[in-house]
């Protein structure tokens, strides 16, 4: 959860694949790349087509490519590689130009393979004429597969689909079910093709999500306008937006007004209107006004950057579902494939009366069937579909693991300022006890916070509204966690909470009131407090009670706030428990004793604004940064980060959690429950290679479909 190194960055490197449309060879891709020698971790996702591999030497890195490569096309060689991270250049379509002669190709063979085969069944023709239509409709609609399983059997790569498909219609043919044969390898081929169709559907869905990627950038060089790409684009050069134009990357509004849409980014669909030294994101859309922006980020750093590489990278990061279908699917399909042989072969020896052949065909049912690409494929799409409709909602969640992790909350804990309260402060009141005005009270307390930039400090300075002489200020020390202490016009000052005027000895009065209370020390003797409002989000309230409508058990919140304003806020909210003034070690301590006195398996999810909360953040089961716009800090620390300041977001992010979740055991017990009735089925001689087709593509294709559900 913090942030990556830079050896970590400098050692990782991806491809992308054009053209993958196998998943259970997707898998032995991932596997046998993981095995090259100096490789850290290699995932591949299918869905995106994408291999990310971590290297242990980064000098070696380009050579392991260059041998992930060679693997890949040794398994897939119609697959075309992508040396290049940017996945707008692969190809999400069945085929590209290049490829399309081959592809009609394909299909007219494919057509004139079902006019034979219609053809041999229908019209009453010699026997020799239709085995002959029959060989070549086989050959016309098959030998791609055939041949490629051929090529992995000398490779020594057996127990793929291929094999399992061929080996199925040869046998049929071997036993004289040649109708069989060929209707099988037919309804494969239609399977295949609605299932690719499916996926590539799947793909398009995620590219439009990647659309927020800006193509160029406005530079202005001296007096004139060029067109640029945003990697170009340097930290204080001037960019110029037109009316309809994406903002190509980070900066500060220093010409002309408009309104943006910030959709792609927060979900939002409300504009937001901006002003000379606003700040202003990348993937918003200007909607009327000319706007001049000076850079502040270069593009890899940009916001837009940051969203896209968080949205294709979440699926290195696999669920536990995932992993499970993936040591599935290593070791089911070789163990029905040898329950095959041992179905065809060991009846006939003991059965009296048994023949071979009917054992045999109820073999290659077995095999048909067994091929788990339904649960390989369409469990991944979930994920993936969970976490790119999440992204639409402004949410980013940074893996299926996390993703999954959000269906389980049994505690949630936030953090007050910036979380459920706005963290915009005002001051509210000023009260002297002491010789001085509230005036003067007010003018020290500005001296003393004008060198942080504390929210709270902030408000101070701003109440003052006069112009601060910080030569007046000497001996300047900030206390963490408790005040600031400095020497102002020849007098010592102290100022802060309550525990900084105890530590030195100093009777405070105790204020009981809905603020932070700041209490003013000088010379050693008490002379007020100012009074600090924050104002709570207007959907904070209703997160509370909708959370524990999903059944959250335990809301905690945690703040560094006095234990005044902290109880007040959190009745008022409706939280569980709550802790006030603390210091930042000490809510990580706060936390884990919450962790270890949890009485049930459920995640503890910690929310807060991911600058001052990176330590929590990360001990957390799941942290999730509140306001994470354009907030590096929070991208960093965070395993999901909401987009817009609502803390209503996280109910959405649960909801869609658990219904990703939902789905995926839909497709699950779907697949296993009829893999495992037509298994039987054929082992009894009751179920054809039909339901064995159906059993295979036709459930790949069902689960797949309903996996796309989740995008809605």
């Amino acid at each position: 959860m913090a942030a990556t190194s830079e050896k970590n960055i400098t050692s990782r490197k991806s491809i992308y694949f054009s053209g993958l449309h196998c998943a259970d060879c997707a898998l032995k891709i991932e596997n046998e790349v993981s095995r090259i020698n100096g490789v850290k971790s290699a995932t591949l996702d299918f869905v995106s087509q994408k291999l990310t591999i971590d290297a242990e030497d980064k000098n070696k890195l380009q050579d392991i490519m260059n041998k992930a490569a060679e693997i890949a096309l040794g398994i897939e060689p119609d697959i075309k590689i992508i040396d290049n991270v940017n996945p707008e250049n692969t190809n999400y379509g069945n085929a590209n130009d290049q490829d399309s002669k081959k592809v009609w190709i394909e299909r007219a063979a494919f057509g004139l393979g079902t006019i034979l085969f219609i053809v041999a069944i229908f019209i009453a023709l010699p026997f020799w004429i239709r085995l002959i239509f029959y060989i070549t409709s086989y050959l016309l609609m098959g030998s791609k597969v055939v041949i490629r399983a051929l090529k992995n059997m000398l490779k020594g790569r057996v127990f793929d689909e291929n094999f399992l498909m061929s080996i199925a219609t040869i046998g049929a043919f071997a036993i004289g079910e040649y109708p069989e044969g060929v209707a099988v390898m037919l309804f494969y081929q239609i399977g295949e093709f609605f299932q690719n169709t499916a996926v590539n559907r799947s793909r398009k869905s995620i590219a439009a999500l990647m659309d927020i990627r800006p193509d160029f950038a406005n530079l202005m060089i001296g007096d004139e306008l060029q067109r640029v790409s945003p990697e170009q684009v340097k930290i204080g050069d001037k960019i110029i937006v037109k009316p309809g134009e994406k903002i190509p990357l980070d900066g500060v509004v220093s010409e002309g007004s408009s309104t943006l849409d910030t959709s792609a980014l927060t979900g939002e669909s409300i504009f937001r209107k901006v002003d000379v030294g606003d700040t202003v994101l990348s993937g918003s859309i200007n909607k009327n006004g000319v706007l001049t922006i000076s850079v502040t980020k270069a593009f890899g750093e940009s916001t837009v950057s940051k969203i896209l590489d968080l949205v294709q990278n979440a699926s290195s990061k696999k669920a536990v579902s995932e992993n499970f279908i993936t040591k599935f699917a290593r070791y089911y399909t070789p163990f029905v494939v040898f329950a095959a042989v041992a179905l065809a072969v060991i009846p006939p020896m003991v059965i009296e009366g048994a023949s071979f052949s009917e054992w045999i065909n109820r073999a290659l049912v077995f095999l048909v069937v067994s091929c788990p690409c339904a649960l390989v494929v369409s469990i991944p799409l979930s994920f993936f579909g969970g976490i790119g409709g999440a992204s639409k909602s402004g949410i980013l969640v940074k893996g299926g693991n996390f993703l999954e992790a959000l269906t389980n909350p049994d505690t949630i804990v936030f953090d007050k300022t910036g979380t459920l309260t706005k963290g915009v402060f005002n001051v509210t009141s000023i009260t002297s006890k002491s010789f001085i005005s509230e005036d003067e009270l007010l003018k020290f307390a500005a001296l003393a916070e004008s060198y942080s930039n504390h929210p709270i400090a902030l408000s101070i300075v701003n109440a003052y509204k006069k112009e601060i002489d910080k030569s007046k200020v000497s001996n300047y020390k900030e206390i963490p966690g408790k005040g600031i202490s400095a020497k102002i016009e020849e007098k010592s000052i102290l100022i802060g909470n309550a525990k900084l005027l105890e530590k030195e000895n100093i009777p405070c009065e105790e204020v009981d009131t809905y603020g932070t209370v700041v209490h003013l020390a000088i010379e050693g003797n008490y002379s007020g407090y100012i009074v600090i409002s924050d104002e709570i989000k207007p959907d904070s309230k209703k997160a509370i009670n909708e959370l524990k409508k999903l059944g959250v058990k335990n809301i905690v919140m945690l703040t560094g706030d006095s234990k005044s304003a902290g109880k007040k806020i959190g009745n008022e909210l409706g939280i569980d428990e709550i802790y006030a003034e603390l210091l930042p070690y000490e809510k990580v301590e706060k936390l884990e004793k919450l962790d270890s006195s949890r009485a049930t398996s459920g995640k503890l999810v910690f929310v807060g604004d991911g600058i001052n909360d990176a330590p929590v953040l990360a001990r957390a089961d799941v942290g999730v940064a509140m306001g994470g716009l354009g907030s590096d800090a929070a991208i960093e620390a965070a395993d999901v980060v909401l987009m817009t300041d609502e803390p209503s977001k996280l109910v959405t992010a649960i909801k869609l959690a658990r219904k990703t979740r939902n789905i995926v055991w839909q497709n699950i017990i779907f697949a296993m429950t009829v893999k495992g009735i037509i298994l039987l089925l054929g082992a009894g001689g009751i179920a054809t290679m039909w339901e064995a087709v159906f059993g295979d593509v036709g459930v790949a294709l069902i689960a797949i479909i309903n996996a796309m559900r989740v995008y809605k």
